[in-house]
């Protein structure tokens, strides 16, 4: 069934909207001990149903180690924020579980302490997990930009990958990090996809998608999906203006963002063709199909799936879905 007007938003000028290219990092990342590009994995089964030429999963689900995409981030991130910081002992930030997941992993081969304030609705293995690469793990009772706020209170140095006036260095040089995972897809296919369906939270991973596939020739259809319980793009895209949205409750945690990036924001503005919201009950058919077909997303990742399908006919010639986690992430489904 087509998506109503309010599930989805469509800007057909994005596509010849332009920006500056991110700065290459990915000889940083090949440098990282267990680098390897993660798998591009063609799904045939999925382009009958979608009446696509190609669609493929690009399967960030073991990721230098982790089950998500979060380390190329967090690792490029941290590494430009200790040369302007060499004294730092320890790095704090808020998560819905993988970006913490990520500077706590990069903490430990530092040798650096970490702290990370977890909100509500984040599943007790994910916090788990956290622990286990060694950090301090604190509850917040309140959502994602609540623990943002007392993240950024806390003594420490900040690695967040969400900004606001005054902090935006070290998201930028987050988002910087993601372009690695690009880069490999156009490499993969021998050149950018017609769709790239990208799960999005507070935007800075379609940030990076737009920065680089904006910044050149290429003419790919950029979707952002988001669950329906915290779409804070598709209403700040609907409205003109970055909004703050309602706390909700889903399945998708790590999408579970009430605010935009103030840094992504002009990018998903601009440069987003297609946003749409999907249900967790889509989001949870995704994940089971995609595990029938081999790719162990989770909520997260299923949910590229479930916008494409949301979207309806946007779904043309070389499709990728960003399985953007594991099912071990957040075992919810």
């Amino acid at each position: 069934m087509a998506p109503v007007l309010e599930d989805l938003y469509l800007r057909p000028a994005a596509r010849a909207w332009r920006c500056p290219p991110a700065p290459p990092v990915a000889d940083f990342h090949r440098a990282l001990p267990g680098y390897t590009p993660t798998p591009l994995v063609e799904l045939p089964a999925l382009a009958a149903e979608l009446g696509a030429d190609r669609v493929y999963a690009k399967d960030e689900t073991r990721r230098l180690g982790l089950p998500a995409f979060k380390i190329l981030g967090a690792s490029w991130g941290i590494r430009q924020a200790l040369e302007r910081h060499p004294g730092a002992v320890r790095l704090v930030t808020a998560t819905d579980g993988n970006h913490g997941r990520a500077v706590a992993a990069v903490a430990r081969t530092l040798g650096l302490a970490a702290r990370v304030f977890v909100p509500v609705g984040v599943h007790p293995a994910a916090r788990a997990a956290i622990r286990d690469e060694g950090a301090d793990v604190v509850d917040v009772p309140g959502p994602y930009d609540e623990a943002v706020r007392r993240a950024a209170a806390e003594p420490g140095l900040l690695v967040q990958d969400t900004s606001w006036p005054g902090y935006e260095d070290v998201p930028r040089w987050i988002v910087q990090g993601y372009s690695t995972l690009f880069a490999e897809i156009d490499a993969q296919l021998g050149g950018a996809p017609d769709l790239l369906s990208i799960p999005v939270g507070v935007g800075s991973l379609a940030q990076a998608a737009v920065t680089h596939y904006r910044s050149g020739g290429a003419r790919s259809t950029l979707l952002s999906v988001e669950p329906d319980a915290a779409a804070c793009v598709l209403e700040s895209l609907r409205r003109g203006r970055p909004v703050t949205v309602p706390a909700g409750t889903t399945i998708m945690a790590g999408l579970n963002c009430a605010t935009p990036s103030g840094l992504a924001w002009p990018y998903l503005r601009d440069g987003l063709d297609a946003a749409v919201r999907v249900p967790d009950g889509a989001a949870a058919r995704a994940v089971h199909d995609l595990a029938a077909l081999g790719v162990p997303a989770g909520p997260c990742g299923g949910a590229a799936l479930a916008g494409v399908r949301a979207a309806g006919d946007l779904a043309r010639g070389t499709v990728v879905l960003l399985i953007t986690e594991g099912a071990g992430a957040n075992p919810a489904v």
